[in-house]
């Protein structure tokens, strides 16, 4: 019980600066990680941003020319070019679109990264549909560009 207590006496003094974090929108999930995890979930973060405003240029602009997308559902792979992927998304819609992925397992060899995460998408600020993502990374020229998107999709959500 003892470390209990001097657990909570030492975080205690805290708890406003995580609060301030909140506040701001940054994913606390960017205090855990290296500095090297950050730089290669930038680019992702980038693409999601440029979904949910709906920018066909700024959703390819983090992606490697010529890349692609396997997007499973119900079993059978739906591919396409992240150009593809950039001008179905990038159209004007009434809906508002948000995808969100949960503890990124990310990891890197040189200039190749790959990300692993559960992931929500959601639509009016309410999940759509659900599962994991993978994606694929090269740095090019110091830069990370994502070269390549797989992902599971399910109507199942246990956050709906």
């Amino acid at each position: 019980m003892a470390k209990i207590e001097t657990m909570h006496n030492r975080l205690k003094p805290m708890l406003p600066l995580f609060v301030a974090l909140l506040m701001t929108g940054v994913p606390l999930i960017a205090f855990t990680q290296s500095s090297e995890e950050q730089a290669v979930l930038a680019p992702i973060y980038s693409m999601f941003k440029a979904m949910s405003e709906r920018d066909a240029a700024a959703i390819k602009a983090p992606t490697l020319p010529g890349g692609t997308m396997v997007l499973m559902r119900d079993g059978k792979p739906a591919q396409m070019t992240f150009e593809a992927f950039a001008e179905r998304v990038g159209k004007p819609g009434k809906n508002q679109i948000e995808e969100r992925i949960h503890d990124p397992l990310v990891r890197v060899d040189n200039d190749l990264a790959v990300v692993w995460a559960r992931f929500d998408f959601l639509v009016d600020g309410k999940v759509d549909h659900c599962g994991t993502d993978l994606f694929n990374l090269v740095r090019v020229d110091g830069k990370w560009l994502v070269a390549s998107v797989a992902d599971t999709g399910t109507k199942t959500c246990s956050a709906k």
